[in-house]
């Protein structure tokens, strides 16, 4: 009799530990396609750029896209990131609710071509980052992390947009973000934030895809020195 009744319990415990097993395993390949986007197995591993600011993050993510176009055509863009500049390219109307006062930018503004260390970049009128590192043409990073004698925030963050040569004619646009976890709770804060800029990265990324696929129409040149 206890055999009998032993069987059904053993069957659904397998049950429930094979659909436990399906749940976290989609939950982490969900996770893995929201963090890298668009990007190849080879670029989630490449230091980029900015690496170097937060060696030991607790998440990292990469997404990438391919954009039909010079990487002269596409630095520009890339160059006047930022609010009160050249906006992010996604989606405003979001943002916007946020109080971020975005306006994505449809054309190349000459002023703010020249991005420099110290810069403040802004996520929102309040929300202030610096631009960390410049290489002309090829990359931009902007870092928030505490100055000396200013208290620990939530998370340390840094933000590389490096653009690449890709073969034919096109660029490769890479985008990591890092954060660094300043005290045990960060990860409860810095989880769905990954997956909000998710889903506004790509479409940052598909904004400055189509922006620079376009023609010219008398948009002032990038930097192409030091790109090839």
């Amino acid at each position: 009799m206890s055999t009998q009744t032993s069987r059904p319990a053993r069957s659904h415990g397998l049950l429930g530990v094979s659909v436990g097993m399906l749940a976290g395993w989609s939950a982490l390949t969900f996770r893995t396609a929201y963090l890298h986007w668009g990007a190849a197995t080879h670029e989630t591993t490449e230091r980029l750029p900015g690496d170097e600011l937060i060696p030991s993050a607790g998440l990292v993510s990469t997404r990438a896209v391919t954009i039909e176009a010079p990487p002269e055509r596409v630095w520009p863009w890339v160059a006047q990131l930022g609010q009160g500049r050249g906006g992010f390219y996604s989606y405003d109307a979001l943002e916007n609710l946020a109080g971020c006062d975005i306006r994505s930018a449809e054309t190349i503004e000459p002023a703010w071509q020249h991005p420099q260390v110290g810069d403040e970049f802004r996520l929102h009128p309040q929300v202030v980052l610096h631009v960390a590192s410049v290489d002309p043409g090829r990359s931009l990073v902007v870092e928030g992390r505490a100055r000396p004698g200013e208290p620990a925030p939530p998370y340390d963050f840094t933000w590389s947009f490096v653009v690449q040569r890709h073969p034919h004619l096109a660029t490769r646009l890479l985008v990591r973000e890092r954060y660094g976890y300043t005290h045990r709770w960060s990860p409860l804060l810095v989880e769905p934030l990954a997956a909000v800029s998710a889903l506004m990265s790509q479409k940052m990324l598909r904004g400055i895809r189509d922006r620079a696929e376009r023609k010219p129409a008398g948009a002032a040149p990038g930097p192409t020195s030091r790109v090839g």
